[in-house]
């Protein structure tokens, strides 16, 4: 059982009692500390999130109108939430050009996740250049090449100088006579210990004197990320941590807090192997996913980084259970153009729906296209009213089987209750609580009241 299973269960058993006294209040406060635990967080910071919510409720009472049940499930939410880094700021560089030094241990998915952010900014409207600074592993000047060759940013490196700090002053030199917003140094990663590793980041932000120094962790080292961000504070006094592999690891949630009590800002998560696997990380975010809330910011943010033509209204329209036929194949075929689709249901709490066959929706967007194309108004409107006749009908016009016509119509309905098994994984936690996290994101309120 991962982390966030757990802790939807602790919750939900605790929602669903009868009475919510201390005694309920403790036998929550139990099975979270199992979870998180299971989770691999630090067992002084699990005590201390005990005592805080103990505390709280305790000292504090529910304000007019809202029942003691959700007065502490609001409390658990914001202690979690404090534990794994609080509510972070959107990411936006200062300076131009705004040079960012990344460095990393060997084997944390730096390279790559330079990568990543340098297409994640690009696409956020910023003029993106890159400086390949590891001298020591010439495949890493390849891989960024390769990585980002089609998409309009500029990687600067020299095969055959072993002076990293050569290269970045050139490397600066040529890309701020192209007037770019953000250069990003990508150093060397080749240290398998920290003392080595700090060495080499210290002689290059002497040299340089970068705006920032980013640290990427891997999730899997778990509580271990502490040691490694302090070593990192004590060196790059401005820094933030992007932290990868977190869609694999079941440490994620010991590497989250670890580096959270070091006051190192978490910035961005690595999510996945693609380009597109990265995200913005804000702890409320994170923490609603784990909960079975949903991410729509995490979706939209998703569906802008795979350039699909979907807007944040037609996510909500989808999430909300009021679309068509021809809104569901439109949908699909933005989403098949990359093949995301596995990540973006990965951002709504569907787990107990019936799972979806990612590649084999993806193969057949086209053939339901012609489906729907064949269909009358009323038909698209409401695809209960199709018999066998009208499927025979409509299968002849678009050149396919009637078993197609019916399979399609089957996916339509699997997706609806899909749809209402979200809505109803929303109700099990407070409205104003969810409210409060999505209105932050501009989600009108009418998504959650219709």
């Amino acid at each position: 059982m991962d982390i966030g299973e757990a802790l939807r269960g602790a919750i939900s058993r605790f929602m669903g009692r009868a009475s919510h006294d201390k005694e309920a209040v403790e036998e929550l406060i139990r099975d979270v500390q199992r979870a998180l635990l299971t989770g691999d967080v630090n067992v002084e910071l699990v005590m201390q999130l005990s005592d805080n919510i103990r505390r709280k409720v305790a000292e504090t009472k529910p304000p007019p109108g809202v029942s003691r049940r959700d007065h502490v499930f609001k409390i658990l939410y914001e202690e979690l939430v404090r534990l794994l880094g609080g509510v972070q700021r959107p990411y936006k560089p200062r300076g131009k050009p705004h040079v960012l030094m990344v460095v990393g241990i060997q084997g944390s998915g730096k390279t790559t996740s330079v990568a990543k952010l340098s297409n994640y900014l690009a696409k956020d409207g910023y003029r993106v250049g890159v400086i390949c600074a590891d001298t020591y592993r010439p495949a890493a000047l390849t891989q960024l090449q390769q990585l980002l060759s089609d998409k309009g940013i500029t990687v600067y490196g020299e095969e055959n100088t072993r002076d990293p700090i050569e290269i970045v002053r050139r490397g600066l030199e040529k890309l701020k006579a192209q007037a770019l917003d953000i250069v990003i140094i990508d150093t060397a990663g080749r240290h398998k210990d920290q003392d080595s590793l700090m060495k080499e980041m210290d002689e290059i932000q002497a040299a340089v004197k970068p705006d920032e120094v980013a640290l990427v962790l891997d999730a899997t080292i778990g509580q271990r990320a502490k040691s490694q961000a302090e070593a990192f504070n004590r060196v790059a006094k401005i820094g933030w941590v992007l932290l990868t592999k977190t869609d694999t690891s079941a440490r994620a949630g010991g590497a989250l807090s670890a580096v959270a009590v070091t006051g190192a800002p978490i910035r961005f998560i690595g999510t996945g192997e693609h380009l597109e696997d990265i995200e913005t990380f804000s702890a409320d975010r994170y923490l609603a996913r784990l909960l079975g809330m949903p991410d729509l910011a995490g979706l939209v943010e998703r569906v802008r980084l795979a350039e699909m033509k979907i807007s944040e209204e037609e996510a909500e329209k989808m999430i909300s259970g009021r679309f068509t036929l021809v809104d569901m194949i439109n949908q699909l075929k933005e989403v098949s153009k990359m093949g995301p689709l596995d990540k973006l249901l990965s951002m709504l709490p569907l787990s107990k729906a019936k799972p979806i066959d990612i590649e084999e929706v993806q193969g057949q967007v086209k053939r339901w296209e012609a489906i729907v194309n064949s269909m009358t108004h009323e038909e698209r409107r409401d695809p209960s009213i199709i018999d066998s006749s009208r499927a025979k009908r409509i299968a002849r016009g678009a050149g396919v089987m009637e078993r197609d016509v019916k399979q399609l119509i089957k996916r339509y309905n699997e997706t609806k209750k899909m749809m209402r098994a979200l809505k109803r994984s929303m109700g099990r936690v407070p409205k104003d609580l969810i409210l409060s996290g999505l209105m932050r994101r501009g989600v009108g309120r009418e998504a959650l009241e219709d």
